[in-house]
């Protein structure tokens, strides 16, 4: 057989032979793998791959199947978040299907109050049990329980649903809906809603949906197809979703937003913090408060655009995040007040002392009417009054009230009465009792730490400063938003009057201050108000009193944001911990011994050594040691026969073996 004949056939041997062992070695045993969709995914109905392994977890009533890999967003940590959606939820509810006169059931709610009316009032609980005995069939109330579906009920929404947890949830915790769209964009995260509501069976009321959630928003702007609640909690900014989701909720519906972008809404970069929310962050001790107060600004700006409005409910800043819960409503009339509701926002660099500029001003007029016009400022100087340092300007952000407190106030009897409800009720009860301890009217906050360290003195105990607040006839209240928090309706005037008397009991050393420092000028000023620091019953709050658990402390170490899911599935455990270790603390110096310092240092040429201005000789931390030149080095190499033949650089000649 000829050579042109054998290599081909060759070739066909061995393609066969290595399509054989792929075949028999390769392949897993049983059935083969279903053909790929897309990001990875396989056709509904059919089973998954051996290797995708799944872990479950089990968080209120839902049980969900999570990919090992990091395939799809999951984190633990916002089970906070997810249990006081469904208390909200399920308030609004109670509101809305309680005008339909529908009355909601909520697991373990009922028994709770029939423990309370036996032992207050056991003989009226016998008579109305009596009396509902007696009514008709036809008589009894409607009511909606968990599971079922509400005819007249609430249509929710989750448009970046990832696992489908939060839906799930809605489902079996949440009573009076009619419907709940999980919605995703990718198709690996549908595949696994799917499978995570056969597992859950709670396929009656959960619908997957796969589709750009803001596509998805715009299709439902009709008003006979919009939804009751939407939720957004999205990774990372909601700011590309907010203009189709205040269009697709209905009128008094209820919007539910998460943002996590915290670094950006805290003033690190205002500049990206204004071409997302539209408002200019500032960098401040009050910067999570101030980041509610952007968002809720964007919301209204946005809803303003279609003549709706909104009303906050609840804003929560918690861990790594804020959550925002308004209604949003339509009226003409009510957006012209808009204006009057965002204010600007001149805060001193020097001392932290701060000053609000509303928009808009809205006057009564004759009739009963409400005339609006542009209002007047600004109300500082270009220098502080205090300190003599500039401003900064931020906003415009809410300035009105970020709670509704009567329905905080149903929120939080609703879960103290039914606390085995959700894991974190206690959390829950701590946080919003804080909130209706909060003043209302009173925008942004100061903190002990940063009233202190401007004068460089100790700090008072954070009864002291409130004490003497309420005994000059101010009104001061914490924040849920931090924890060292002073809320008061004090001018800064007043408020570095009680510092200055502070001081006096703890004196500084005025010899170790520059003049120009904030804390000189300060200090330089006689207090006009006299202060007094004798403790006060109503200075303690309630929650303080009752040793709730008002701000969580860290459950675990890196507990914060988790990383992006990715497509692929990228595996987020030891890699991924080993990479965080790594690059902890990398733009940080690490303490280097001094010789090693010197013998690394020595390793640099010295930039003016090679000029020839270097006046440092022997005792320069660089190196002076000449550099060789190109014809000393070309010289030394001439004695090795192996480039013997060599032509010098960029001679443009061709070397090698076979050339002369």
């Amino acid at each position: 057989m000829s050579l042109a004949r054998v290599v081909p056939w060759l070739n066909l041997t061995l393609r066969s032979v290595r399509g054989l062992c792929r075949t028999r070695f390769m392949e897993p045993q049983g059935p083969a793998n279903p053909t790929p969709m897309e990001n990875g995914t396989v056709p509904c109905g059919e089973k998954r791959p051996p290797e995708a392994q799944e872990t479950t977890v089990i968080e209120g009533a839902a049980k969900i199947a999570f990919p090992s890999a990091n395939e799809v967003f999951y984190n633990p940590v916002q089970e906070f978040n997810r249990d006081l959606t469904c208390a909200v939820i399920t308030e609004f509810a109670r509101i809305q299907l309680g005008a339909k006169g529908i009355q909601i059931k909520v697991p373990g709610e009922k028994e709770v109050q029939k423990v309370v009316v036996d032992l207050s009032e056991q003989e009226e609980d016998k008579t109305e049990l009596k009396e509902c005995a007696d009514l008709a069939p036809g008589n009894q109330p409607r009511t909606a329980t968990v599971g079922e579906i509400c005819e007249e009920g609430l249509r929710v929404l989750e448009g970046l649903a990832a696992s489908g947890l939060r839906s799930i949830r809605f489902a079996r915790e949440v009573p009076g809906l009619r419907s709940v769209v999980a919605n995703d964009a990718s198709a690996r995260a549908v595949d696994l809603i799917r499978h995570n509501v056969d597992l859950n069976e709670v396929a009656h009321l959960v619908q997957p949906s796969q589709a750009d959630a803001r596509m998805l928003m715009y299709q439902h702007q009709r008003v006979s197809d919009r939804f009751e609640v939407i939720d957004l909690d999205p990774y990372g900014s909601p700011a590309p979703f907010l203009d189709a989701a205040v269009q697709a909720v209905s009128e008094g519906g209820l919007l539910c937003v998460t943002c996590t972008d915290m670094a950006v809404l805290a003033g690190n970069s205002g500049e990206t913090c204004y071409s997302k929310y539209g408002a200019m962050a500032l960098k401040s001790r009050a910067c999570h408060e101030m980041a509610l107060r952007i968002v809720l600004h964007s919301l209204d700006l946005r809803a303003n655009c279609y003549q709706r409005y909104v009303v906050p409910l609840l804003s929560i800043s918690a861990d790594f995040y804020v959550r925002v819960f308004v209604r949003v409503f339509t009226g003409q009339a009510k957006v012209k007040a808009s204006a009057s509701k965002q204010a600007l926002v001149f805060q001193c660099v020097g001392c932290g002392a701060f000053h609000l500029q509303r928009l808009g001003k809205a006057s009564g007029a004759s009739g009963g009417r409400v005339k609006f016009s542009a209002a007047c400022g600004p109300p500082v100087a270009p220098e502080c009054e205090h300190c003599g340092q500039r401003h900064q300007l931020g906003g415009p952000l809410w300035v009105e009230p970020i709670h509704d407190l009567e329905f905080v106030g149903r929120v939080l009897e609703a879960v103290s009465t039914n606390p085995c409800r959700f894991h974190t009720s206690e959390r829950i009860r701590g946080v919003l009792s804080v909130i209706t301890e909060e003043l209302p009217d009173v925008p942004l906050y100061y903190t002990l730490d940063q009233l202190s360290s401007t004068i460089h003195c100790s700090t008072p105990s954070l009864l002291q400063l409130r004490s003497a607040l309420l005994h000059a006839g101010f009104r001061v209240s914490l924040s849920h938003a931090c924890k060292n928090a002073v809320k008061t309706d004090a001018p800064a005037s007043a408020i570095w009057d009680i510092m200055r008397c502070w001081e006096k009991e703890c004196p500084v050393k005025r010899e170790r201050l520059s003049e120009t420092s904030p804390a000189f000028r300060i200090l330089s000023v006689e207090p006009r108000l006299q202060a007094n620091f004798t403790i006060r019953d109503d200075a303690n709050p309630s929650s303080r009193q009752r040793g709730l658990k008002r701000f969580q402390v860290n459950p675990k170490a890196n507990w914060g944001p988790r990383p992006r899911a990715r497509p692929g599935g990228k595996a987020a455990g030891e890699a991924m911990e080993d990479r965080r270790r790594l690059l902890q603390n990398k733009r940080k110096e690490l303490a280097e011994d001094p010789a090693q310092r010197a013998a690394r240092l020595k390793t640099f040429s010295c930039k003016r050594f090679k000029e020839g201005t270097c006046q440092r000789g022997h005792q320069c931390c660089y190196s002076h040691r000449p550099l060789m030149p190109e014809t000393t080095a070309d010289a030394a190499h001439t004695d090795c026969p192996q480039t013997h033949n060599q032509n010098p650089p960029g001679s443009g000649a061709i070397t090698g073996p076979g050339v002369d």
